[in-house]
């Protein structure tokens, strides 16, 4: 079943075309990686995707679960079962995590319908998802972000993640920053997500993060297109090679 399907995506900021006809089919039960080199247009195709307004959809689709979400606010994605962990996730002064995640996830149970859970049950299942990524129960009374360190925001973007439990999340260089003890731990928080029900893009630089979480497709982003798809071993061919190479083969 696919659960996110993209075709010919382009996309352009002002004048400047920086998608030039993406096609990606991510079915249930599959993880993606979305490599290339800086300026190719990666996390471009993760912010259109959650539906980021500073983009123009020049021609395309996006659509999840076969229903078009190209038009949609970013809320009307999210509720729709859309996740985007970002590349730089900002702090929230004065907001703490717990009330951030509570607030999520009954804006969630009302745009389905359906009751939203108790205080008592929510924080019985944010302590277990803050268990998982080594978090300090106390870690939830703080402010969003506010004085994290690198490692720490990352880690509080798969603790969304995991109490959300969107259908497709889109991980937008979660690994940059982060050393081998924080990588590994947020890569097992991924690991737990991932089930026959759901969806990850891994958008990455390196090879480092798949070394935690092999991928079912390896796709390489170069000027605007996927210049070529394969299995992990693609991504030891990258490491090995750089990228170069593709723009000669």
């Amino acid at each position: 079943m696919n659960l996110l399907e993209i075709s010919d995506l382009a996309v352009s900021v002002g004048n400047q075309p920086i998608l030039r006809g993406i096609d990606l089919n991510v079915c249930a039960g599959e993880v993606h990686a979305i490599m290339g080199p800086n300026g190719s247009g990666k996390s471009t195709l993760a912010n259109v995707i959650a539906g980021r307004e500073d983009y123009q959809i020049d021609r395309g689709r996006i659509a999840l679960e076969g229903q078009e979400i190209t038009t949609l606010s970013p809320e009307e994605r999210a509720h729709r079962g859309l996740f985007l962990a970002f590349q730089y996730p900002i702090e929230i002064p004065g907001v703490s995590n717990m009330e951030f995640l509570k607030a999520a996830v009954d804006s969630q149970a009302r745009a389905a319908g359906d009751p939203e859970i108790t205080a008592v049950d929510f924080m019985q299942m944010a302590r277990i998802a803050a268990e998982q990524l080594g978090l300090n129960p106390e870690f939830l009374k703080r402010g969003v972000n506010e004085g994290f360190s690198g490692g720490e925001k990352k880690r509080n973007e798969i603790l969304q993640m995991l109490i959300l439990k969107p259908k497709v999340s889109i991980l937008d260089e979660t690994d940059s920053g982060l050393d081998i003890d924080a990588l590994r731990i947020v890569a097992n928080g991924i690991s737990a997500f991932t089930n026959t029900t759901n969806a990850v893009v891994l958008v990455t630089h390196y090879q480092r993060l798949l070394d935690h979480i092999e991928p079912d497709f390896v796709h390489v982003i170069a000027n605007g297109s996927i210049v070529r798809s394969g299995d992990h071993s693609l991504a030891l061919e990258l490491e090995e090679k750089g990228y170069s190479w593709l723009e000669n083969d």
